[in-house]
């Protein structure tokens, strides 16, 4: 199976003539991935971040189970279904109050595109055409389709080769007030600058809040994000918040634009709604936003085939469900204490540039670039399953992990540290 898999199966972000080592995979169940050799790994990352009530659910199985005995997929144009309705109602109770209006899809690259196409279509609706750029912020990533790639890092976003032939948007400098302080004037400035000089030509703001995740796994001031949105107010500029890692209750809130009390005109949400069991996306907007796209008999450019999937939004509720039922503040709440207690001292090892932990998460930011491959092959060795990228050896577990589980994570990346130290970095094991 692994050698007809190198031969001819794509992995993500991996060459066809020289790809990373994948790991065949027999089942999960909990936080343990268990391999066809019969090894068990404790996993870090929660399947990128979205399986938050760990693998293999008997509560999650049930809703799939149920809903696959009435139906597995109905198309959504001209029909609908109690699944998707429910799922709706859910998202527009847990979501801020302005956000009424939703749209499903099937990944968060394309809940990210929907979002962009609701601010274009809203301003070209109003006949203000030249409102069709995008401000966004360094360091940041919002997927791997087009308009979500074009509002990328276009360094650290993974997509420079493509820059020639994305459009062209404007970029912030990646705020440095770090999460927890205040915001400071340099920062406040370089956007203030950006968003007053171009606002006339603008659609939309797009950020991750507080988090941003693949471009770098920053954590920056939630002061940062309030004076965004009041410039956005102010100037008469959409704001898209892109709540796809952080939604859920990554960051210690349900919605990591809590922590500064924003409101965004336009919602991306995915990952974790489902608790990491079928792909599925939303992106929700205000009535403003809605009305004005659909004034004058204008229509949504947008349908995918598997939109509202009764399977994936059933599953959604179910996952929704089941979190708000558990004590989700208090098992995140003990995450982020541990996650800080064991590896906040890691920041003193030479190989290490900076540590940060908010929520759910924990982050190692080594000096230079990790040898993928080679610490891979030592998490396996040490029975956990921990996936780092560029100068970062990170943590998302499930909510669900135990604290020995972590220890033994924690204590995994720390002798990582000294296996970084021996093993030269090349391109081919980046």
């Amino acid at each position: 199976m692994i050698d007809f898999d190198r031969k001819h199966i794509w992995h993500p972000y991996t060459s066809m003539l020289d790809p990373l080592p994948a790991y065949a995979v027999e089942s999960a169940s909990g936080v343990r991935i268990r391999l066809t050799d019969g090894r068990e790994l404790v996993d870090g990352m929660a399947s990128w971040w979205c399986a938050i009530h760990g693998y293999n659910h008997p509560v999650l199985n049930a809703a799939i189970q149920d809903q696959l005995g009435r139906m597995a997929h109905v198309m959504f144009g001209g029909l609908t279904h109690a699944p998707a309705v429910a799922l709706a109602e859910r998202l527009i109770a847990l979501t801020p109050r302005d956000l009424q209006h939703v749209f499903f899809s099937d990944s968060g690259s394309v809940a990210v595109e929907v979002a962009i196409k609701m601010a274009l279509q809203y301003w070209f609706a109003a006949g203000r055409d030249t409102k069709s750029r995008l401000l966004t912020i360094r360091g940041g990533y919002h997927g791997d389709t087009f308009g979500a790639m074009a509002v990328c890092d276009p360094v650290t976003g993974m997509h420079e080769l493509f820059r020639s032939v994305l459009p062209q948007h404007l970029f912030a400098p990646r705020p440095e007030s770090r999460f927890g302080e205040p915001l400071s004037g340099v920062d406040a400035d370089a956007f203030e600058s950006l968003i007053r000089a171009n606002h006339h030509e603008l659609a939309a703001v797009i950020l991750e809040p507080i988090v941003q995740g693949a471009g770098g796994m920053w954590f920056y001031s939630a002061d940062y994000l309030r004076r965004v949105a009041d410039l956005c107010a102010e100037l008469d500029v959409l704001l898209i918040l892109d709540e796809i890692a952080t939604g859920f209750g990554r960051t210690g809130k349900m919605l990591a634009g809590e922590h500064a009390d924003v409101s965004p005109d336009i919602l991306c949400l995915g990952k974790a709604m489902t608790g990491g069991t079928v792909s599925l996306a939303a992106t929700l907007t205000t009535a403003r936003v809605a009305t004005g796209i659909s004034a004058g008999g204008g229509v949504l450019m947008h349908g995918p085939t598997f939109m509202g999937n009764p399977l994936a939004t059933a599953v959604a509720s179910a996952s929704i469900d089941l979190l708000q039922a558990d004590d989700w503040q208090g098992r995140v709440a003990g995450l982020e204490a541990q996650l800080a207690d064991q590896l906040l001292p890691l920041a003193a090892h030479p190989a290490v540039l900076d540590v940060r932990v908010l929520g759910a998460i924990g982050v190692v930011q080594t000096r230079r670039p990790v040898p993928v491959a080679e610490l891979q092959r030592h998490f396996v060795e040490q029975g956990v399953w921990i996936r780092p990228f560029n100068d970062l050896i990170y943590l998302m577990p499930p909510y669900t992990i135990s604290s020995e589980d972590v220890s033994r994570l924690t204590r995994t990346i720390e002798s990582a540290l000294d296996v970084l130290e021996e093993v030269p970095v090349s391109p081919e094991n980046r």
